[in-house]
């Protein structure tokens, strides 16, 4: 294993294999990535799907963990190579670097992640159809999840940077509520001008707590829009927030 203080030796003489890279990486998406783990899993998927041969090319994700040298290089003090990879992934699907797919078929399913160029929207495109001629058995049921904009967009949409530790209560929430709760969360802290991920968790709780869309309190704030403005303010800032 070569240490990481060992240094690069340069590059050697003569012809070497060349990965090309769009001009509009460096004039458009370098300046907007903030994150060093977003920034080696994008040159990295770049550098793995060109090397890639035939029509159709994409990186699976069990091939991106299998690859020890790539989960060394990402892995820091704190956090593990994996989650450094699973994290740099989300952000630039979430960016809109790269597409993401989830291809399932009987027990199974596969992740799949290509560049957001016109290869990898065929890519969409070929699935959709049908036409998955690609490591896959057309004759087999192969069901395709195509990715609505996840917590992460809405996030980066509505509150501000994501960051780390939002990424790892975001994936929390997931996990607690339905994704379209977390969605009209985040939406609601927008028109309370509140934007706060803190906020955010407890019109949550308070939803799971007391329901949302329906029941008793629904049917009062229908009738009275003040009692509408209070039900959507999270327990503890009622003091704070102007009705």
């Amino acid at each position: 294993m070569k240490d990481k203080m060992d240094g690069f030796a340069g590059f050697p003489a003569g012809k070497m294999p060349a990965i090309p890279l769009p001009t509009l990486f460096f004039s458009e998406l370098l300046p907007l990535i903030d994150n060093l783990g977003e920034m080696k899993v994008t040159l990295h998927l770049f550098w793995a799907i060109g090397r890639k041969q035939g029509t159709l090319r994409y990186a699976r994700l069990s091939e991106l963990l299998a690859d020890e040298r790539l989960l060394e290089g990402l892995a820091t003090r704190r956090e593990s190579g994996e989650t450094v990879l699973r994290d740099g992934l989300e952000r630039a699907v979430a960016r809109g670097t790269l597409l993401h797919v989830t291809v399932e078929r009987e027990e199974t399913s596969e992740e799949w992640y290509m560049i957001n160029g016109p290869n990898g929207r065929e890519v969409i495109e070929k699935l959709r159809a049908g036409e998955l001629d690609v490591h896959i058995d057309e004759a087999e049921d192969v069901q395709l999840k195509m990715d609505r904009p996840n917590v992460f967009v809405l996030y980066e949409q509505n509150i501000g940077m994501l960051t780390p530790m939002i990424a790892d209560e975001l994936r929390d929430a997931e996990k607690n509520y339905p994704e379209q709760w977390i969605a009209d969360a985040l939406r609601e802290a927008v028109t309370m001008n509140k934007r706060s991920w803190r906020y955010v968790v407890r019109i949550l709780e308070r939803w799971r707590a007391q329901g949302k869309d329906g029941g008793r309190l629904e049917s009062k704030a229908s009738e009275d829009s003040e009692a509408r403005k209070r039900y959507y303010v999270p327990e503890g800032y009622e003091d704070l927030i102007e009705h």
